[in-house]
């Protein structure tokens, strides 16, 4: 049976939801991470150093779990998209979308003609259980599947109600890192100017109607930004929970 996404249905539902993000690259830390209880697994293809296949063993990994299996393509790519979705991720977050436009391009690559401009090949792909589930497959779409535009530009800001405006995109996801070397503060999100952007965005994304995500914002727990006005935060990393944990053991352990 193709899986209901559990993400999606959380974000209808109103229920603010955790991710953790998978830099490593290991199926190992996939299903201990998605183990854990995350709402949603986010495998990194723009920063991190896995390739495709590695994503299908990454996914396999996570399939044990009820863990909503997100793909963060490298670009607003339809080649990579398609093959993407094809893999089976159950979503995909694209980077710096930066005006209508680009959105409804990246809705596209994730549909079927005559709505989009996707690549059939469901007779093989893991989507549709390599054919076994084609039927199945193609009645969930687009519902089954998830559609995140990152907002990481000052551009992006300013044109956010004509990019969740665009039908077919689910959530809008400040990327505060890059917001702020676009806005001229590369490594400081917390500076000022940069702040002022994030609460633009945050207004502009409620009041447009979508759902918001981010990564921990500077002076925000992540308890309180789940408790609104964010539905969706990636708290965390399979790398920071290595290196944390490491650096922890040996901090309580060193004796000289």
């Amino acid at each position: 049976m193709v899986r209901p996404n559990r993400l999606k249905e959380r974000l209808r539902l109103g229920h603010p939801s955790l991710g953790c993000w998978l830099h490593l690259a290991s199926p190992i830390a996939a299903e201990v991470v998605a183990q854990a209880g995350y709402d949603a697994v986010v495998i990194d293809h723009e920063h991190g150093p896995g390739d495709l296949y590695n994503g299908i063993l990454q996914m396999q990994a996570a399939s044990g779990t009820a863990a909503t299996t997100i793909l963060r393509v490298p670009w607003n790519d339809p080649v990579y998209i398609k093959r993407a979705l094809d893999t089976g991720a159950e979503g995909i977050i694209v980077p710096s979308v930066q005006n209508a436009a680009e959105a409804r391009a990246a809705v596209a690559a994730c549909r079927y003609p005559p709505e989009g401009i996707r690549g059939f090949a469901n007779q093989v792909t893991r989507s549709a259980e390599y054919g076994a589930r084609v039927e199945e497959y193609l009645a969930g779409l687009p519902e089954r599947l998830i559609v995140i535009c990152q907002i990481e530009t000052p551009r992006a800001v300013r044109n956010i109600g004509e990019i969740a405006a665009v039908e077919g995109v689910d959530m809008l996801f400040i990327g505060p890192s890059d917001l702020a070397a676009s806005a001229g503060h590369v490594g400081h999100p917390d500076d000022p100017a940069v702040l002022a952007l994030i609460e633009e965005a945050i207004a502009a994304t409620k009041a447009a109607g979508r759902a918001l995500g981010s990564i921990p914002l500077p002076g925000r727990r992540v308890e309180a930004m789940l408790a609104g006005p964010f539905d969706f935060v990636i708290s965390a990393s399979d790398v920071a929970l290595l290196r944390l944990g490491a650096q922890a053991d040996v901090s309580a352990h060193r004796q000289r």
